[in-house]
């Protein structure tokens, strides 16, 4: 499925974890959250073999397909690619933007991580679609990640033109302290699918996040 990169919207970017979710599989926790208004699925399992990792791609791909809504793939390009996915989600220790879009096309929608001015701008030089920012908060998703500051987030809102979608801690409780920085979204984990109404947690970050 191709998607109108001119219009994406960024607003609620909810990511996968499978130790986290409240749901019986993988599949029926993004139905749950897409039914809430999510507006991007990241399909985000690190400890998957690559075989596993492409067939849950290609199960969770046919259920956000249903919805109309694009999957992107954490780190693996090539999974990206072999699945059919939207795009790929690439972090500062992976495949470089310019590598992965010779691989994806123009069309795929590449995001990259990038936590300071300096990546932000490279991102935005190397042909990224919109940059993730964080952690924004301390999170147990990611136990090596340092907090950011909302300067430095304000410094590289600043600095770019792309999207950005803030990461690391975000929760219902929190995301009104980033209102009016001019973020395009807000990529949430463990505050929607470990919640044991994940449809209802998306519904309610959805009504917040449009705020930003």
């Amino acid at each position: 499925m191709k998607f109108d990169k001119s219009s994406l919207s960024y607003t609620l970017y909810v990511c996968t974890d499978s130790k986290l979710m409240t749901s019986p599989s993988v599949e029926s926790s993004v139905e749950a959250v897409l039914k809430g208004g999510a507006d991007i699925i990241q399909l985000r399992e690190k400890e998957l073999t690559s075989r596993g990792f492409y067939e849950l791609a290609l199960r969770v791909k046919a259920v956000t397909d249903s919805y109309g809504k694009p999957l992107i793939i954490n780190d693996r390009a090539d999974i990206a690619l072999a699945a059919g996915a939207a795009g790929v989600h690439l972090g500062q220790s992976d495949l470089p933007c310019t590598a992965a879009r010779k691989l994806l096309g123009e069309e795929a929608i590449i995001g990259v991580t990038a936590p300071s001015v300096e990546l932000a701008k490279k991102a935005q030089a190397d042909g990224a679609d919109y940059i993730g920012v964080g952690a924004m908060f301390t999170t147990s998703t990611k136990s090596d990640a340092r907090a950011n500051t909302k300067e430095n987030l304000a410094a590289i809102r600043a600095a770019v033109d792309i999207p950005i979608v803030i990461i690391g801690g975000i929760k219902r409780t929190n995301l009104h302290e980033f209102f009016g920085m001019g973020i395009n979204g807000a990529a949430v984990i463990s505050d929607i699918i470990a919640d044991p109404d994940p449809e209802g947690a998306a519904s309610v970050t959805k009504e917040i996040a449009e705020r930003l």
